[in-house]
């Protein structure tokens, strides 16, 4: 009887010793919040992105994309930015939340400043995929659809 326990206490131990590491060397990325998904001209959208990385090392590029639905004469895809993720000292086990946000049709400090249609409404998808210094890159992610209002 001994022995079988010991056994089922030794298969459990070496399941619980080979259980995967929840942070990886690539990035993950979730959006956690989206301010709006509705936005009219002169607001602000904002996303939160929370990111995790094993060796803390992200301070490299936040890529943004935007996908427009509507609007013929933005070509569909528009390469928003290629942000700089600022320095920091990486530590181990890194989770924290990465804020971009874009002025739609206007200049607010601090934000880039986004386009929409000339003359009518868009609907737009936005991607986002993070690159650490050792160049790993994370999965792109993609947002819910944000109306841009004329």
């Amino acid at each position: 009887m001994k022995t079988k326990i010991l056994i089922v206490l030794a298969i459990a131990a070496m399941f619980y010793g080979c259980s995967k590491d929840t942070y990886n060397s690539k990035p993950h990325i979730t959006i956690k919040s989206t301010n709006s998904t509705s936005i009219s001209p002169g607001g602000l959208l904002l996303f939160e992105i929370e990111f995790t990385d094993k060796e803390g090392d992200i301070q490299d590029t936040l890529y943004v994309q935007k996908i427009s639905k509507v609007c013929p004469t933005q070509q569909g895809v528009q390469f928003l930015s290629k942000n700089r993720v600022p320095s920091f000292t990486p530590t181990s086990n890194l989770k924290g939340i990465l804020e971009i946000g874009y002025g739609y049709n206007t200049n607010i400090t601090g934000y880039e400043s986004m386009a929409g249609c000339s003359n009518k409404a868009d609907t737009a998808v936005f991607k986002f995929w993070l690159k650490d210094k050792a160049n790993n890159i994370s999965d792109t992610i993609t947002s819910p659809n944000i109306i841009l209002l004329k």
